[in-house]
């Protein structure tokens, strides 16, 4: 908080000479980490975070697709006192703790995984590492050594582990890594719409060699929402089950509600064997993450004590109790809340105002949504750049905080937002287009005027 002394007009800017002394943002450029205006959130209330100057911004990218229901939730920030109350944190490896069990048992209810098994991490990247881990062991402990493959999709982003890098396709400054990943068989990405036929047609050719499949369903968020129709994607897990190659769906971006139903694997129809859950499921407040195993491949590590059939991964914070217990009240208020049937109402919302106010935006190249993912895709002319750099900026000066993917707009609404949020977020952006738009064309004009003066004078 603030003391008489100190100087409110300079407070932000303190506060950023003070960060970049001393922390790392990560996917972020330090060298001009100062010169692109950050703010520094000092606190929060409802769907907006407030800055060290008393800014409010309303969060519409849900502080990097993680916040749900908002932020300072009476019920999860009282589930999270509770928890301190009892234990901050006792480790899973060879024992466990009562919250995180709990946690589990309501979690099984309803992931569209059969017979689930938990295999707690922090941070999606992690998760996903873990479920490529034990794909590949799951057929070496039979036995079968020749499985060593994975089958991924182009646009794929899977996290920055490197095994997660690997079965990404790439992108975000990657390539500097490419030494280090191992190669996979590569589907087209979800903007070709014959990508699930030749994953099926791949699947067929190479399934004594293939370990699994992994697939972000429906959306593939970081590609700049690139979205297939969720029709299309069960003959991907017809094609697996054919050929008995393990399917991992990668819901780490489109769990908890954010495509309109719990998580989008039932949307396409998919029970997979191996699940990346993670973002959103502690709503925001704490990290955690999950790979979720089928009875099957459960089944299938079981043996002696300390035995080779043994998973020896683990982590030091895994199934953290403050973090589960935060998870189970989430979880609770999904259904007490009535969340996802909000969450089709502000979409149908969100849908037909994009419609009205971006659709015809000569700016605007097309518009991609699923639920409360959205991306907008600006067409910038020849010459023009940073586009989506400047669209966010004159967003974020007007109080609505979004983060784009090169040009595409990326909006994330937090699934509790109000109908008034939603039509501020979209007609925001709209000025925002507009905006950096018009700038565009005036310095175009200007240096096109300039030019034909310096012209004339040279004659």
């Amino acid at each position: 908080m603030l003391n008489d002394s100190e100087d409110i007009t300079n407070l932000a800017a303190a506060w950023v000479e003070r960060d970049a002394a001393v922390v790392w943002h990560g996917f972020t450029q330090m060298a001009t980490y100062e010169s692109n205006s950050p703010i520094i959130v000092e606190r929060a209330e409802g769907r907006e975070l407030i800055d060290v100057d008393g800014h409010r911004y309303l969060d519409a990218i849900s502080s990097l697709w993680v916040t749900t229901l908002g932020h300072r939730v009476p019920e999860l920030d009282a589930a999270l006192r509770a928890q301190i109350d009892l234990v901050g944190h006792s480790t899973l490896l060879g024992n466990g703790n009562r919250t995180t069990i709990e946690f589990a048992e309501a979690l099984a209810k309803v992931v569209p995984v059969k017979q689930p098994h938990f295999l707690f991490a922090s941070d999606g990247a992690a998760a996903v590492e873990q479920a490529l881990k034990i794909a590949f062991q799951f057929w070496t402990n039979q036995g079968i050594t020749q499985r060593q493959s994975y089958l991924a999709f182009g646009g794929a982003y899977h996290g920055d582990t490197l095994g997660s890098l690997s079965v990404g396709a790439g992108g975000f400054g990657t390539e500097i890594f490419d030494p280090l990943r191992f190669g996979v068989l590569r589907a087209p990405g979800f903007e070709d719409p014959n990508c699930i036929p030749v994953a099926c047609a791949l699947i067929a050719e190479h399934a004594n060699e293939l370990a699994a499949v992994i697939i972000e369903p429906l959306v593939q968020g970081a590609a700049g929402m690139q979205m297939r129709p969720a029709a299309e994607f069960a003959a991907l897990g017809e094609a697996c089950a054919e050929h008995d190659v393990l399917l991992i769906c990668d819901e780490v971006a489109t769990g908890f509600g954010r495509t309109g139903k719990m998580f989008a694997s039932e949307q396409c129809g998919l029970h997979p064997d191996l699940m990346a859950i993670g973002k959103g499921i502690t709503g925001g407040y704490l990290p955690l993450a999950a790979t979720v195993a089928n009875e099957r491949v459960y089944q299938a590590f079981l043996g002696e004590d300390l035995g080779e059939r043994t998973l020896y991964h683990g982590h030091s914070y895994s199934g953290n109790p403050l973090a589960a217990a935060v998870a189970l009240a989430h979880l609770e208020l999904f259904t007490s809340l009535d969340v996802l049937t909000k969450v089709n109402e502000r979409a149908a919302q969100l849908e037909q105002l994009l419609d009205q106010h971006i659709a015809g935006l000569p700016a605007v190249r097309s518009i991609r949504q699923q639920g409360l993912m959205v991306g907008v895709e600006l067409a910038p002319p020849e010459g023009a750049v940073r586009w989506g750099r400047k669209v966010t900026a004159e967003s974020v000066s007007r109080g609505v905080l979004i983060r784009p993917l090169g040009d595409v707009m990326v909006l994330m609404p937090i699934l509790t937002s109000t109908a008034e949020e939603i039509t501020r977020i979209v007609l925001t952006l709209a000025e925002s287009i507009v905006a950096v738009t018009q700038s565009e064309q005036q310095q175009v004009e200007t240096s096109r005027v300039e030019s034909s003066q310096d012209h004339a004078a040279d004659e």
